[in-house]
């Protein structure tokens, strides 16, 4: 079998901790922040959690599963 090959554009956006779980961080943090709430720009600071079959998904993309 041939190796596969990383994706670099998931492995820029996703990070795997030691205990398997995928991170994220928020979209929409970019641009056009004037008209958005201070609640909802604290809210997209998060690091947020990838969960079920997206993650796995991630996982064989980043060539950890």
């Amino acid at each position: 079998m041939y190796k596969l090959k990383t994706k670099r554009s998931v492995k820029r956006r996703f990070k795997v901790t030691k205990t398997g779980k995928v991170l994220r961080g928020s979209q929409m943090r970019s641009h056009l922040r004037s008209h958005k709430s201070k609640g909802t720009l604290r809210a997209q600071k998060e690091i947020k959690l990838v969960h079920g079959k997206f993650a796995k998904k991630i996982k064989q993309l980043l060539g950890e599963a």
